[in-house]
């Protein structure tokens, strides 16, 4: 029995991996079909009477499959990973600089969330703000990347959103506990 499932010489793109086209805004529903498709395929019970270079194969399959699944599920991964396609590290360890207006709206989300702390509806408003910002960036990305093919700009708002995701776990934390 011989290992015939995704194309391991597209192991390099995640996308041709799965079978999509490598763009931001991605069918969802499509990426978990290819995933489970490929998960069945190479699924150890499937090799278990197979060679031990198929059994490998097969674990080296699944696993690549996992790490790819993570990575294009997730937005902020996605984006980032489609930057890394196109040359352009976010490099989200060394910079940090973000448009004054952007690190304005966070101190003041900080700052609203210590003083309103107890109050909340006031925390429900602000995580809708919160949400909507986050969909704008998403917005954003989507038309940075698939629309300008402007990888550098996308990897600012990549970064931006790292920040604003950051923020609503915090404050989710803050409303989970007044429930």
């Amino acid at each position: 029995m011989s290992v015939v499932v995704a194309n391991l010489s597209a192991s390099d793109d995640y996308f041709r991996f799965f079978g999509l086209n490598q763009q931001f805004n991605i069918d969802l529903p499509a990426l978990d079909q290819a995933y489970l498709a490929i998960q069945k395929e190479v699924h150890p019970d499937r090799h278990a009477r197979g060679s031990e270079s198929e059994q490998r194969l097969a674990m080296q399959m699944a696993t690549l499959a996992n790490t790819a699944f993570q990575t294009l599920k997730n937005p902020i991964q996605r984006g980032l990973y489609l930057c890394q396609l196109h040359g352009v590290d976010a490099k989200l360890e060394t910079n940090t600089a973000m448009p004054a207006a952007f690190l304005m709206k966070q101190m003041e989300w900080r700052e609203n969330l210590d003083e309103q702390a107890e109050d909340l509806s006031a925390l429900e408003a602000m995580m809708a703000e919160v949400e909507q910002s986050k969909a704008e960036t998403l917005a954003e990305i989507t038309q940075a990347i698939d629309g300008a093919k402007n990888y550098q700009r996308a990897a600012e708002l990549l970064r931006g959103l790292l920040f604003i995701d950051k923020f609503a776990v915090e404050l989710d934390d803050t409303i989970a506990e007044l429930i």
